[in-house]
């Protein structure tokens, strides 16, 4: 759990990181919108031109163009570098940090029988910690070899053991913990030799299993069900706010730098629009698969166990859930943005924009750690804005059947195509008009 902690924690920022990027605003130079015109317009008949129009018309043209434009920016290339960083560094650091061996030196005074000194070992062995015995002619040079550091421990006639300082053997160090249960170990075989237990009913003894623990009712979701479903609502609440920001920003640029009146003369509002939807979607899941790409590889060179475990069903409703959650909302953020005009009009419009997203995130992710999920997240993952965090947590605990999963996923699909025709009308009403903030309710009474 450990490593996930780190993970996220990368996760987190950079997303921070691309914020705070994204307030400074364009780089100076050409305009993005302004370089979008001249690819769409003035390059139109170019090969790639030509091969979008075939794939789908002037909206696979903007599309296309609204990729290359991006990817050509310094701003993608800088944050996208980063987050390859980052998460190779999220992968290695913990697998550097696991490798690394305590060494714990003992001192010892009087006799210990040689199974006794394997099974130190094999105690220390099992907390990271390599053990090895220092044979002390009294009492007297042990602990004058503990003064000095020579030995980390003393083991004095196999009775009673000496370490410096108090807190060498309470602590939470992999030298502390291996400390208390080697005195753990040497307590017991000093019990089995007070009761008179030869070697092998001691042997018999120690290697005694614990009885199997059953239940009447078997658990619906396992511990890797439960850790893959907490990891992808975090990263699919970080992945929607980003990435739909991105859409919402582009519609805004466009529209501030007033080239979006030139385009419209040429193709239509929901053309344009569906293009830089799809143009901007493409880009986020390209960046997204490389980097779990980089992850996976980063994972299996260095050998870290950060995906063992995973639970192969629940990832893939997950990435279902992220694409249609992306589909759904970037329409709504395309509309928002093309109500505003500067930078300092969009946190008004994204904060009531991310109220369902943070609703549905936070239920989810509490309900994931408890033993069943509530009615409430059941209702949420039937619902558009909030099933992908509701319906990966049914997924996990293994109460969504196919044909229930099936259901959601037609509900969100058509509740997408109402919302596309509700963005497009209010993007057709309010990228033309330009000096200040656009108001809902103007565009409500324009509309009567």
């Amino acid at each position: 759990m450990r490593d996930v902690v780190y993970v996220l924690a990368a996760v987190l920022v950079v997303s921070v990181v691309v914020r705070r990027l994204r307030r400074r605003g364009a780089s100076p130079g050409v305009p993005p919108a302004v370089r979008l015109w001249r690819s769409t317009v003035g390059r139109h008949r170019s090969a790639g031109g030509r091969a979008s129009r075939r794939l789908l018309g002037d909206t696979g043209l903007v599309a296309a163009r609204e990729v290359r434009e991006r990817v050509r920016g310094r701003f993608f290339k800088v944050i996208t570098l980063l987050l390859l960083v980052v998460v190779a560094a999220a992968v290695v650091v913990p697998t550097l940090r696991s490798s690394s061996r305590t060494h714990l030196s003992i001192g010892v005074v009087g006799p210990l029988a040689p199974s006794l000194r394997e099974a130190v070992v094999r105690t220390a062995a099992s907390g990271r910690v390599t053990a090895t015995f220092v044979t002390e002619p009294s009492a007297a040079d042990a602990r004058a070899a503990l003064r000095s550091g020579a030995v980390g421990l003393v083991v004095d006639h196999g009775s009673s053991l000496l370490v410096k300082t108090a807190g060498a053997a309470t602590g939470t160090t992999a030298g502390a913990r291996a400390i208390h249960s080697i005195a753990t170990l040497l307590g017991v075989d000093g019990a089995f030799r007070a009761a008179g237990l030869s070697p092998a009913q001691a042997a018999t003894v120690s290697h005694a299993r614990p009885l199997p623990i059953k239940s009447l009712v078997s658990a619906r979701r396992s511990n890797a069900a439960t850790s893959t479903a907490v990891i992808g609502l975090i990263l699919v609440f970080i992945m929607l706010t980003q990435y739909n920001t991105w859409t919402l920003m582009g519609v805004m640029e466009e529209k501030a730098s007033r080239v979006v009146e030139v385009l419209l003369a040429t193709i239509r509002p929901i053309q344009l629009l569906a293009g830089k939807v799809l143009g901007i979607g493409l880009l986020a899941l390209v960046q997204a698969g490389l980097v779990v790409g980089v992850a996976l590889v980063v994972a299996d060179v260095v050998g870290s166990d950060l995906l063992v475990g995973t639970a192969p069903l629940v990832v893939v409703a997950t990435l279902v859930w992220l694409v249609l959650g992306y589909v759904f909302y970037c329409w709504v953020y395309a509309a928002a943005g093309s109500m505003a005009e500067r930078q300092d009009q969009v946190q008004s419009l994204v904060l009531p924009l991310s109220v369902p997203v943070i609703f549905g995130y936070i239920v989810a992710l509490t309900s994931v750690q408890s033993t069943t999920p509530s009615l409430l997240v059941t209702v949420l993952a039937y619902l558009p804005p909030t099933a992908p965090f509701g319906m990966p947590v049914l997924v996990a605990d293994g109460r969504a059947t196919w044909w229930q999963f099936a259901i959601a996923v037609v509900i969100s699909l058509a509740a997408t195509v109402a919302v596309a025709r509700l963005a497009a009308a209010v993007y057709r009403r309010a990228v033309l008009r330009t000096g200040r903030r656009v108001r809902l309710h103007e565009l409500v009474a324009t509309t009567r």
